[in-house]
């Protein structure tokens, strides 16, 4: 069974929900679909701005009576499509952290922010495993498998996962842990949002204050010296050495700070959790590789994470992709620099950065998940700025040359919350094994066998061809 959508259907049954319930000629309805990537303009028939779990409920099952597809929003900073139908659920206002510290454990709600989690574990010694930046949404991430700064030490942030609280598409609210309903447990944790709307989730925290981070910047001219150093290195540091090679083409925007602004950058930014003196003593060879012409490697709180990657703090509309790769040879090297390094002058990429991968990344989960990147020794990931119609074709032709040109150094796969616009189903199938996808349909068929969760990412239930 598939799910259909006649029109926009009554919502008197929508009348109990808490928060706004607006349709597009609705005053707030602009402000409250819109999320951080602008390249996702949403216009869903409804939109529901969820105060709660209640909230939640009441959406699904209305959403279920009359057939409606469903999509699910927090910060929008996956949003790799425009959603142009149906109900979207937007949790930006659910937002409560609590911290059990004697536990080392945080309880996020549907909306939470990284940064509300880092603000509340902060005065107990204690940190999570965001990404690069904590604008993000928790649970987005974390259901796309959470690919921390401090992957290589700690694994990814779905294993640290220990239950959900979770509506599924027929309303009915589940707690999902190892022991109660192992199947939703598994396909959550990497499976994205395709079987259900997180309400709320729990997972363990680290005790730690502290870290040695920051980005080690070269002029972009100087990229080969550097990168090559990079490759080199990267084979011998330890698991706690986290690493990510970067070319950026920064635009002379007034929201970038200066002295970064307008310029191309060669760069490696860095997150070590061991020894800062050792960390440094580590670094050498990079510093050595090029002339460096701005170093922030400084120890620094752990609530001061952003300041490694500097990632955008604005919205804008960007087109990201990314590929995972057995391994970084010189001809690897030499086909990335041929299409994105100093002699592509014209390339119109923001961003394309090489991360290490390996050490506890590698790592089976303690609980089986969904994750399927254990086996990339690296991961490639561009993002463009779709600024305006002939700069969009420009990204979409550049990046789709540079996956073609690393495709004989990767895996074949992606990994979910990067992957960027899904494509058919062998495309959006590429995030996950054969046997981890075809467990996903299963689980969805008994999930949500209408296919209603369709909108995003998505995996088909068995039986199913889509919507």
């Amino acid at each position: 069974m598939t799910a259909t959508h006649h029109n926009t259907p009554d919502l008197f049954a929508l009348s109990d929900i808490r928060g706004p319930v607006l349709r597009p000629a609705d005053d707030g309805y602009a402000d409250e679909v819109t999320g951080f990537n602008l390249a996702a303009l949403h216009t869903p028939d409804v939109v529901v701005g969820a105060t709660g779990v209640d909230d939640v409920v009441t959406a699904l099952r209305w959403a279920t009576a009359t057939g409606t597809p469903v999509a699910v929003q927090a910060t929008g900073h996956g949003a790799n499509f425009p959603i142009e139908r149906g109900l979207l659920i937007s949790t930006a206002r659910m937002t409560d952290v609590s911290v059990d510290a004697d536990r080392r454990r945080a309880t996020v709600a549907a909306g939470a922010k990284w940064r509300h989690v880092l603000e509340a574990a902060a005065p107990h010694g204690l940190a999570a495993l965001c990404g690069t930046s904590t604008d993000a949404g928790v649970v987005g991430y974390t259901l796309g498998g959470g690919l921390p700064v401090l992957g290589r030490t700690y694994g990814y942030a779905a294993d640290t996962v220990r239950s959900f609280e979770v509506a599924t598409a027929d309303g009915t609210l589940h707690v999902s842990d190892p022991d109660h309903e192992p199947d939703l447990f598994w396909a959550l944790r990497g499976g994205k949002g395709n079987v259900g709307v997180v309400t709320s989730l729990t997972f363990d925290l680290l005790p730690l204050r502290t870290l040695l981070g920051g980005g080690i910047y070269c002029a972009g001219e100087d990229a080969e010296p550097l990168l090559n150093a990079w490759a080199e290195w990267t084979r011998t540091v330890p698991a706690e050495m986290c690493s990510t090679f970067s070319l950026l083409r920064l635009p002379p925007f007034p929201e970038i700070p200066e002295p970064f602004r307008g310029r191309f950058w060669a760069r490696v930014c860095l997150a070590w959790t061991g020894d800062a003196a050792r960390g440094e003593e580590l670094l050498s060879p990079l510093r050595a590789a090029a002339p460096v012409v701005i170093d922030t490697v400084e120890e620094m709180d752990y609530t001061a994470l952003d300041r490694i990657y500097m990632d955008p703090r604005d919205p804008l509309p960007a087109r990201e992709s990314c590929a995972l790769l057995r391994d970084l040879p010189p001809a690897a090297i030499s086909a990335f620099l041929a299409q994105v390094g100093p002699e592509a002058s014209d390339c119109p990429l923001l961003l394309v950065e090489l991360r290490h991968m390996g050490g506890a990344l590698a790592r089976p989960a303690a609980v089986e998940d969904a994750v399927c990147a254990r086996d990339a020794e690296y991961l490639l990931e561009a993002v463009g700025v779709l600024a305006a119609p002939p700069m969009a074709e420009a990204v979409e032709a550049a990046t789709r040359a540079l996956h073609a040109a690393m495709t004989p150094y990767g895996t074949g796969r992606t990994m979910v919350n990067l992957h960027g616009t899904p494509g058919d189903e062998p495309d959006r199938a590429r995030a996950w094994t054969p046997e981890v996808y075809e467990r996903l349909r299963r689980t969805k068929s008994t999930y949500d066998p209408a296919n209603l969760l369709s909108l995003g990412h998505t995996v088909t239930a068995s039986g199913s061809h889509g919507v």
